[in-house]
C-alpha cells in the first residue's frame, strides 16, 4: 500500500460553476466557493450546461471545492484476480491503528494483480445541502420615454450677461441622467446646444390667481401641484435676494411671468400652498393677466442652468429643438421635437411706470414718466439706474377715445408735449389715450404703459 499527499500549490482554493439561471429566464450565471484560509486562489473552473437555482449551483461549488481538498490524499495497493468484484467507484477503508480513511477507486489495471488506485472521499461532503431559497429579482428593462420640457423665453434674471436663448426646463420621474438638447434651423443637421445635468421642478396651479400689484407682497394663496422634487419656504429677505423664484405661462402659450414665494406647505401629495408671493418681477408685469387659471403652467426657476446660446439673427424665427436622453441618438423615438420662435426677452426693455399727463397753460398736454432698466437695477447705491440699453429713446402714442391712432412720435427724454397745434392737426378730441414704451435698438419697442386723459 502506497499513500500520497498532493502538494499545496496544486490544490485549488476558489472553485467557479458557470449554469442557466432557473429563475432569471435562463440567463447566464456563476457562483463561487472560496477556502477560508485562501489569500491568493488558486481557481479551478468549470462550465455547466445545466438550468440551476443559483442555490442548487452554489451547492455544487462548494461540494467540488471540499471534494478537491480531501481528494488531496490518495492511495496504490494490488489485489489478486480473485477479487474481480472491485471496481472503480466502489470504496475501501484504510485502516491504521485508531485511525479509519475512505478512498473511493479511480482506476484500476489489470495485468495479473490488479493495480488499483484511488483518493480519499469523506461522506459528510455529499451529505444533501441546505439550499438558499432567496428569490432573485428580473431586471427591469427600462425603455426611456419622452421627457417634460419646456423653454422658457425669460427676461434677465440676475447679472447673466446679454445672451437672450431661452432657458430649458426638463424633468422625468424617474429621472434617467443627463437629457441633451440639440438645435437647428431645419429638421436635421442638429448641433447639441446644452446638457441638463439634473431635472427642474415642473408643475400646474390648482387655483386660479388674480392679478397682483408689482412690488408689493400679495395676501392671497394658490396650490400647486408639481410632478416631482420638492418646494420649501425660505425668508423675506432670501426671497428678496432672488430665491424661490418661478415661471407662469399659460398652457397654450404666451409670455411668462416671474413671480416669486416665501411660504410653501405641504398640504397632499405633491401638492403645495403658495403664500407670500411678489407678482411681476424681473420686469414681467406688463405679461400678468386678470388672472391666471387653473392649470396654468408652474416653473421653478432655482437651479435652472444656463441659456441656450443662439445666434442672433434666429431671434423670431422659428427654429427646431430636439430633447432627449443624451446617451441616445437625437433620432431616438425617446427625443421631444419643438418648434419654438424666440423672441428674446432678455433684451425686453421694462415698461415705464408713473406715467403722467396733465394739462398746460397754453393747451398742451404734458407726458412724465420713470424710466425702469433691466441691467443691475436693484442697487441703492447710485443716483440714478443704468440704461441698459444703447441709447435712451422713447415711443409716444396717442389715441382717440374709440381707439383710432393719432399720432405715433419717438422722444429722448423721458417727458413729451402734445401740443395744441399738434392736437388739431391729428383732430384729436378732449377724450384721448397715451402709450410710452421704451425702444431697444436690438428689440424694438417694450410693452407700453398706457394712461386715459379727459382734460
Amino acid at each position: 500500500v502506497s499513500l500520497t499527499r498532493a502538494p499545496a500549490a496544486e490544490m485549488a482554493d476558489r472553485a467557479s460553476v458557470g449554469f442557466l439561471r432557473a429563475d432569471l429566464d435562463y440567463q447566464a450565471g456563476a457562483v463561487d466557493a472560496l477556502a477560508p484560509e485562501a489569500a491568493e486562489p488558486r481557481t479551478d473552473q468549470m462550465s455547466l450546461p445545466i438550468v440551476l437555482f443559483e442555490g442548487e449551483a452554489r451547492a455544487i461549488a462548494e461540494r467540488s471545492l471540499s471534494e478537491g481538498r480531501v481528494a488531496r490524499d490518495s492511495i496504490e495497493f494490488a489485489l489478486p484476480p480473485s477479487l474481480l468484484r472491485m471496481t472503480p467507484g466502489d470504496l475501501v477503508s484504510y485502516v491504521d491503528g485508531a485511525s479509519q480513511t475512505l478512498f473511493r477507486i479511480d482506476r484500476i489495471e489489470e495485468g495479473g494483480a490488479r493495480a488499483v488506485s484511488g483518493v480519499r472521499v469523506e461522506p459528510g461532503v455529499y451529505r444533501a445541502p441546505v439550499l438558499e431559497t432567496s428569490a432573485a429579482r428580473a431586471p427591469v428593462i427600462e425603455a426611456p420615454g419622452p421627457v417634460d420640457a419646456e423653454l422658457l423665453d425669460l427676461p434677465l434674471l440676475g447679472d447673466e450677461g446679454e445672451g437672450f436663448g431661452p432657458y430649458v426646463a426638463v424633468a422625468k420621474t424617474p429621472w434617467m441622467g443627463p437629457v441633451a438638447v440639440y438645435t437647428a434651423a431645419e429638421d436635421f443637421g442638429y448641433s447639441p446646444a446644452a446638457t441638463i445635468q439634473r431635472p427642474a421642478v415642473l408643475g400646474r396651479l390648482l387655483d386660479p390667481l388674480p392679478a397682483g400689484t408689482p412690488g408689493l407682497w400679495m395676501r392671497g394663496k394658490v396650490r400647486v401641484r408639481i410632478g416631482s422634487g420638492t418646494l420649501q419656504g425660505r425668508t423675506e429677505t432670501e426671497v428678496l435676494d432672488g430665491a424661490n423664484a418661478a415661471a407662469l405661462r399659460s398652457p397654450v402659450g404666451g409670455d411668462w411671468e416671474v413671480v416669486q414665494f416665501q411660504g410653501a406647505e405641504l398640504v397632499a401629495p405633491r401638492e403645495y400652498r403658495l403664500s407670500g408671493l411678489l407678482r411681476g418681477q424681473a420686469g414681467t408685469d406688463a405679461s400678468m393677466p386678470a388672472i391666471w387659471p387653473a392649470g396654468t403652467d408652474f416653473v421653478l426657476l432655482d437651479g435652472l442652468g444656463g441659456r441656450l446660446s443662439l445666434p442672433s439673427a434666429s431671434r423670431g424665427v422659428a427654429r427646431h429643438y430636439r430633447i432627449g436622453p443624451a446617451d441616445r441618438p437625437y433620432g431616438d423615438p425617446s427625443y421631444l421635437h419643438r418648434v419654438e420662435a424666440i423672441e428674446g426677452a432678455a433684451l425686453r426693455p421694462y415698461r415705464p411706470t408713473h406715467l403722467a399727463a396733465r394739462e398746460l397753460a397754453d393747451g398742451g398736454i404734458e407726458l412724465a414718466w420713470i424710466r425702469r432698466t433691466r441691467i443691475d437695477g436693484d442697487s441703492w447705491l447710485g443716483t440714478e439706474v443704468p440704461l441698459g440699453e444703447e441709447g435712451e429713446i422713447y415711443l409716444v402714442r396717442a389715441f382717440t377715445s374709440g381707439g383710432s391712432l393719432l399720432c405715433e412720435i419717438t422722444t429722448v427724454t423721458p417727458r413729451f408735449v402734445y401740443s395744441l397745434a399738434d392736437q388739431v392737426l391729428d383732430g384729436a378730441t378732449a377724450a384721448l389715450a397715451f402709450e410710452v414704451a421704451q425702444v431697444s435698438a436690438r428689440f424694438g419697442a417694450g410693452p407700453f404703459e398706457r394712461i386715459e386723459f379727459n382734460g
